[in-house]
């Protein structure tokens, strides 16, 4: 090796040491003055343990120790940061029985953050699923969502629980690549209008070994959700896994690749559900798979509903404007509470195209005879095993 290389290679090595390396920070938010006593409010430890992580180039923690806390809001932790954050919760996070507004914790516009630890966030809403009448009256005060997700690219959040949300438990809006896994959500059957997640304009969402219970839909999927894949997921009690509603709101964006996959459901009020509502926007919804799943007990297993107009808000005359197209059911096995275990109404001005409905086995647990189904405005192809004689007629 000639001196001339030696000589690069020195000063290289030099030149190296002398540039600063990216330094994180881990910040325990008790170092900043937060108490496990569920007295001491943490929001201002706690924003300013994010700011310093924030602020550092390299992988920084924000760390919540065992305990539990008190937590008020709205709590926003927004980016965009100089580094990578993760945000470890070991301890159970309350928040006020009463808060103003439709958020208690929310995170933005933040690249590659993480959440995890097995931690607790307990919305502590009891009291409020009583006051709400949102479904009803559009006027009505806001509840607070347990956890907001806006604006994230390339996030995961892994071992935390979602506790009793006064409204919805999750609520995913404009990510990109956003991951839960072995996430929970509790809540009472009773609990109104807190669906466990609830996705809106979001691409690569994934929902992995996760388990939902609660008073409404164990996942929901609004307009704008693409390439959305739920793997192994337990729902109930809850409202079932659910695309839609669709067509209520102007300007509704597309929903595309939605892929369910090797789920149990067990007890719910519905089981796999797409809905739309009559005579009022436009909308599509296409590309959409559900495959190896479980019924247990579950009533109306398999239902696309484009007549759906709760508290009669809609013209029941009128036919949806969304078009459903490109749809299968496959290897769908267990019981129905009800007898019509597949319901498939479509809309009269836009019929569903291309739906498929392969090795559909259920078995109704009541005593009215076997399970049957039903379609309308569909012509859908069955293939292999189909005990519910009705859509094949």
């Amino acid at each position: 090796m000639n001196s001339k290389i030696i000589f690069s290679i020195i000063f290289m090595f030099l030149l190296s040491m002398c540039i600063p390396k990216a330094k994180s920070v881990d910040v325990d938010i008790t170092t900043l003055g937060a108490k496990a006593d569920e007295k001491t409010d943490i929001i201002t430890a706690l924003m300013d343990a994010w700011k310093q992580a924030c602020a550092a180039k390299g992988a920084s923690k924000v760390i919540i120790p065992k305990g539990t806390y008190l937590l008020g809001g709205p709590v926003i932790m927004a980016g965009p940061c100089q580094g990578t954050v993760e945000l470890v919760v070991e301890g159970i996070i309350k928040a006020p029985t009463t808060l103003k507004g439709d958020t208690w914790v929310s995170f933005e516009h933040v690249d590659q953050f993480t959440m995890s630890g097995g931690g607790t966030f307990d919305g502590q809403g009891q009291a409020a699923w009583g006051q709400n009448d949102c479904a009803k009256d559009a006027k009505c005060d806001a509840m607070a969502y347990n956890l907001r997700f806006n604006y994230l690219n390339k996030a995961l959040i892994h071992d935390i629980t979602s506790l009793n949300s006064k409204n919805f438990h999750v609520n995913i809006l404009g990510c990109n690549d956003i991951t839960f896994k072995s996430f929970t959500v509790t809540a009472p059957a009773t609990s109104l209008n807190t669906d466990g997640i609830h996705i809106g304009r979001s691409k690569g969402v994934n929902i992995i070994d996760t388990k939902i219970g609660t008073g409404d839909d164990c996942i929901s999927i609004g307009d704008g959700s693409q390439q959305v894949h739920i793997t192994n997921v337990k729902c109930g009690p809850g409202h079932g896994i659910s695309i839609g509603s669709l067509g209520r709101y102007p300007n509704e964006e597309p929903v595309s690749g939605i892929f369910v996959e090797h789920c149990i459901l067990s007890n719910t009020d519905n089981g796999l559900r797409i809905k739309s509502w009559p005579g009022m926007q436009s909308g599509t919804a296409t590309d959409l798979h559900f495959e190896d799943i479980t019924m247990d007990n579950v009533k109306n297993p398999i239902l696309i509903d484009q007549m759906y107009c709760p508290y009669n808000q809609c013209n029941h005359k009128a036919a949806s404007k969304v078009k459903v197209s490109n749809v299968s059911f496959k290897r769908i096995t267990g019981t129905s509470a009800t007898p019509l275990a597949v319901q498939l109404v479509c809309s009269s001005g836009l019929p569903c195209e291309s739906v498929e409905l392969e090795d559909v086995d259920l078995k109704y647990t009541g005593g009215d005879g076997p399970a049957t189904s039903e379609c309308s405005n569909v012509k859908p192809k069955i293939a292999g095993t189909f005990n519910v004689a009705g859509c094949e007629a």
